[in-house]
């Protein structure tokens, strides 16, 4: 296949390709991703809907030019490429919560053919606190609960709340350089955390987001009343004060919240176990050998955040494989009618 004709790919390509095989074949459906880190993700969200008839291939935008990103994903819209048999699949950032005040968001809540997370990002999904526990054990081979991952998240999450409203607002208005999201995330940094007193990082945190939305009430105050509808437009669209940390800048709660506190707890939990060794072994060669064992058998923090697949009971991800089903179902419908027209 020649470069210009494998460039000029669309979804009807893919779909004639996939009439013109046997029909005991499965239909290929391509997905679009941003990044490589995204295709492990989108294969698990699309991977349980595959069965003798289908199959997907996830895959970045393009195999011959190196582009990556929402923006290279997204220019597949071009034309009638996006289809049936060629969908999108992205981050939804703040997009989704923008509710079509930019083209992008318009785009990702529009099109039948361009699914998003619901969450900021993947690494949202990759810090959802319920899994938490489990990471420290894939970590440590320690299964001790020395810390309330899910407790904290909720009571940072808490903290953040009244800030991220004005944050989503600032973007809806065009007034990110003002507020930009690079903005919320230093004053939304905990700093200063300590896995015995976890609650002061909290106060702390509390303290910095007041003092900021008191700035942006002095210096906005004819708009908190819009800030007050907002609010409750959030909480429709299944924002709540208790789970903004899955609508933060992803990279912000991995990189600066999430993978910091799992390296302490991971260190007191390998530290409580080489004790455990360290007490039990019978000689100094047993304790030798064991200790090496155990730390030869110990895992890098954020490679195993990254394999955390705890989110799958989370009711966004719920919600983004509820919309994957229903686009199947209707593409099946739409397959039927046309192999067999009245």
């Amino acid at each position: 296949m020649g470069k210009r004709l494998r460039d000029s790919i669309t979804s009807r390509y893919v779909e004639a390709a996939n009439k013109m095989t046997s029909k005991k074949a499965r239909r290929k459906i391509v997905a679009y991703v941003e990044s490589y880190d995204d295709i492990l993700f989108w294969r698990t969200v699309l991977g349980r809907f595959e069965d003798e008839t289908r199959f997907f291939e996830v895959m970045l935008p393009s195999k011959q030019v190196l582009r990556r990103g929402k923006k290279s994903v997204l220019m597949n819209f071009i034309g009638d490429r996006m289809g049936p048999d060629m969908i999108a699949c992205v981050d939804a950032d703040y997009d989704y919560l923008l509710q079509g005040v930019t083209e992008t968001s318009r785009k990702i809540l529009q099109s039948p053919y361009v699914f998003h997370t619901y969450v900021y990002a993947i690494e949202n999904y990759q810090c959802f606190a319920e899994g938490l526990h489990n990471v420290a054990v894939m970590v440590t081979l320690n299964d001790h609960a020395i810390f309330d991952f899910k407790t904290y998240m909720r009571e940072y999450s808490e903290a953040c709340y009244p800030l991220f409203v004005w944050s989503i607002w600032a973007y809806r208005t065009g007034r990110y350089i003002d507020f930009s999201m690079s903005d919320f995330d230093r004053v939304v940094e905990v700093g200063g955390f300590n896995l015995q007193t976890p609650h002061y990082s909290i106060e702390h945190l509390r303290h910095k987001v007041e003092r900021k939305v008191n700035y942006m009430q002095h210096n906005y105050q004819k708009y908190v009343k819009d800030v007050e509808k907002l609010d409750m437009e959030l909480r429709q669209l299944g924002v709540t004060p208790q789970t903004t940390y899955l609508y933060i800048h992803g990279h912000h709660i991995f990189d600066a919240i999430v993978a910091p506190i799992m390296t302490k707890v991971c260190n007191r939990l390998r530290m409580e176990r080489e004790a455990e060794i360290n007490r039990t072994a019978v000689h100094k060669t047993q304790m030798y050998n064991e200790i090496s064992c155990y730390e030869n058998s110990l895992a890098d923090v954020k490679l195993m955040l990254k394999k955390n697949m705890g989110y799958m009971a989370c009711p966004q991800f719920q919600r983004l494989q509820a919309d994957v089903e229903q686009y199947l179902n209707a593409s099946t419908r739409t397959s039927s009618t046309d192999q067999n027209p009245e």
